[in-house]
């Protein structure tokens, strides 16, 4: 496989990018990591004539600790976040999902915006992203990411606009978060996050992400709020409501009954887990 011929333009502002995105048209596209998109152009199925990439912008790099939220720039690598030590003291949960993210090569290459962005149905970060309810922020505008995230390979932005950064909440005392995945091949077959926060032996919140499994990652809330942790029918209730709405499709992983078990599977382990 060999890349089509193409320009590379290195924006050094949001400003340069954007003013390259405009002048190009739909014939330019933005090289973050490049791991998805690259692949896209060695195997024919996009081609453009002109890529701006945006990796060097300051603006967008970078993960830091602000008021109360984890800051993290849209061309931050996996790895960046896997060994941020404000992530390690603050959301370890998140490096330990990143840790396990393709492998050691993406990781140093791929970022979080351009995953993001990408919008691969079969996502790792987004099913947890959704989990801890993240925002993204989008030239100056915040928004939830179940809204950024449309459909497969499909995202609210437009052209010429860019992913700035990734906020997540750090959270508070108490909230358990766990995240869990099945692969048979590089891509997780199903994948499922969950964050609860417990008070006085009962589900005070509980915010059940399932990604992998269909066209984009689904967000169950409140489906064990209220109930006891020992709970165990809640649990399978919650486990069954999380795996109708996971909108699961026949695939090379399997049948929809087959996937729609993994994500019942899946949500009982990791609610328990979070829980120990």
């Amino acid at each position: 496989m060999t890349l089509p011929p193409f320009d590379l333009h290195r924006a050094s502002s949001v400003e340069e990018a954007r003013e390259l995105l405009g002048r190009y048209g739909e014939d330019a596209a933005v090289l973050c990591g490049g791991t998805e998109l690259l692949l896209l152009l060695k195997l024919g199925f996009a081609v453009y004539g002109h890529l701006v990439d945006i990796k060097e912008i300051e603006e967008l790099r970078g993960v830091r600790a602000d008021n109360g939220s984890l800051i993290i720039g849209a061309a931050a690598t996996h790895r960046e976040i896997e060994r941020s030590p404000d992530v390690l003291a603050k959301l370890p949960a998140l490096a330990a999902m990143e840790q396990h993210v393709a492998n050691l090569r993406v990781r140093n290459v791929g970022t979080l915006g351009g995953n993001l962005c990408f919008s691969d149905p079969h996502s790792d970060p987004a099913t947890f992203l959704l989990a801890v309810g993240a925002e993204v922020e989008v030239d100056g505008a915040r928004q939830p990411l179940a809204e950024f995230l449309v459909g497969p390979y499909e995202t609210a932005l437009e052209h010429g606009q860019l992913l700035h950064s990734v906020r997540i909440p750090v959270p508070p005392e108490g909230k358990r978060i766990a995240h869990k995945k099945l692969a048979f091949h590089e891509r997780p077959a199903a994948t499922v996050a969950c964050a609860v926060q417990v008070d006085n032996g009962k589900f005070a919140e509980a915010r059940i992400a399932v990604g992998s499994v269909g066209p984009r990652a689904v967000l169950v809330e409140d489906a064990l709020a209220g109930a006891s942790v020992d709970d165990a029918d809640t649990l399978r209730a919650a486990a069954e409501r999380a795996a109708e709405a996971s909108g699961a499709v026949e695939d090379a992983n399997g049948s929809v009954e087959y996937k729609q078990q993994l994500v019942r599977v899946l949500v009982e382990r990791s609610v328990r887990e979070a829980l120990a």
